[in-house]
């Protein structure tokens, strides 16, 4: 009969079990030495024994008996740090695994929690991280799906134009031509967010910084969507008439600018309200602050820092995540314009049904060697 089939045999190994799974990393890494030790300890103790006592050899020189008691338990030692040191690396063996499978492309793989805190620590690291790159192999996909449906619609639409023309179907007139060019520029605006957002991923933005007033840049870009507020039934209030001097890419910030109240409008019902306000702030140093305020759809909490992630489009009850049109990059772009500069873009709101503040932080001095 094995010795398994025992019952005390049993509850040995499950009390064992348990205690292996009650010791932290750090406690098992000490009691390893420390079992190392007393064996080879014993091995020395028993040799010498064995040599002076058990086998009568008591003339034997104290030194001699040392070295070879010494030898021993060496020999005994290192099995031993074998064997416990596939005690102690066994739990991090499984995290070693799921980290391969990661590897591989399984994302899906959750590891169950240990009871060691320091292990069911990594653990959760571990799980987090698998989870993270589901989130980004998901975008990964929809971004391909995204950008060929962008590009899919126009494409059909000119290539039907242009052979409609050729076939004499369509007049080649003048308002055929201002089609053509607006599908053009639909093409050319995509291309464009493509090559921001690529630039945005990889902090490679081209800056052309210069002193410039922010409060100027607010109200010409205020003023330049006005009409489109006009349209709408909402309305906009500039609170910008004291110069705010800051060393910025004027281009730039006003591409931050258009994408921020561009947001502000598609988030407002009909005579809604809409305010951009620019002043400074002295602490910790001193900043630019650009905030756009509505009192549109609002954010719930756990998606103000999603909306900056590429291509992620809130969806709101009676409202479609598309129905602001865009691709679901803008704000990513415009973080990564924002840190380019050394500043950040940041989304604050009481919660849905509540307006919402993006504040836009441009430090007034330029970065050390920028």
């Amino acid at each position: 009969m094995s010795p398994s089939g025992f019952p005390a045999y049993r509850r040995s190994r499950a009390r064992l079990r348990r205690i292996q799974e009650r010791l932290s990393l750090r406690n098992r890494l000490v009691l390893s030495h420390v079992m190392v030790l007393l064996l080879a300890l014993l091995a020395m103790a028993a040799i010498s024994a064995l040599i002076e006592v058990w086998l009568g050899f008591a003339d034997i020189e104290g030194d001699v008996v040392l070295q070879v008691g010494l030898l021993f338990g060496v020999a005994a030692a290192f099995p031993a740090s074998v064997a416990l040191s596939r005690f102690l690396l066994r739990p991090l063996d499984r995290v070693r695994a799921a980290t391969a499978r990661l590897a591989e492309g399984h994302y899906d793989d959750i590891l169950e929690l240990p009871s060691e805190p320091g292990l069911a620590a990594l653990v959760e690291d571990v799980n987090t991280l698998a989870a993270a790159l589901a989130d980004t192999e998901r975008r990964r996909a929809r971004l391909i799906s995204e950008v060929a449906h962008e590009m899919r619609t126009p494409i059909t639409i000119l290539r039907g134009q242009i052979e409609g023309m050729a076939d004499g179907i369509f007049v080649p007139d003048e308002a055929m031509f201002a089609s053509l060019a607006d599908d053009l520029d639909r093409l050319q605006r995509l291309t464009g967010d493509l090559s921001s957002l690529s630039r945005s991923e990889e902090g490679a933005f081209s800056l052309h910084q210069e002193p410039a007033d922010l409060a100027t840049l607010a109200r010409a870009t205020a003023e330049r969507l006005r009409p489109q507020y006009d349209d709408q039934l909402v309305t906009l209030v500039v609170d910008a008439g004291t110069p705010v001097d800051a060393f910025c890419d004027r281009d730039r910030i006003t591409q931050v600018l258009v994408n921020l109240l561009g947001n502000a409008l598609a988030a407002c019902d009909r005579h809604g309200h809409v305010t951009v306000s620019v002043h400074t702030e002295p602490s910790p140093v001193h900043h630019v602050v650009v905030r756009v305020m509505d009192d549109g759809i609002g954010i719930a909490e756990h998606d103000h820092e999603r909306i900056f992630h590429r291509f992620e489009r809130l969806e709101h009850p009676g409202r479609s995540a598309a129905a602001a049109g865009g691709s679901g990059i803008g704000l990513t772009i415009a973080r990564g314009i924002a840190q380019a500069h050394g500043g950040d873009i940041t989304a604050e709101s009481a919660g849905l049904g509540k307006g919402a503040t993006f504040t836009l932080r441009l430090p007034q001095e330029p970065a050390p060697g920028g």
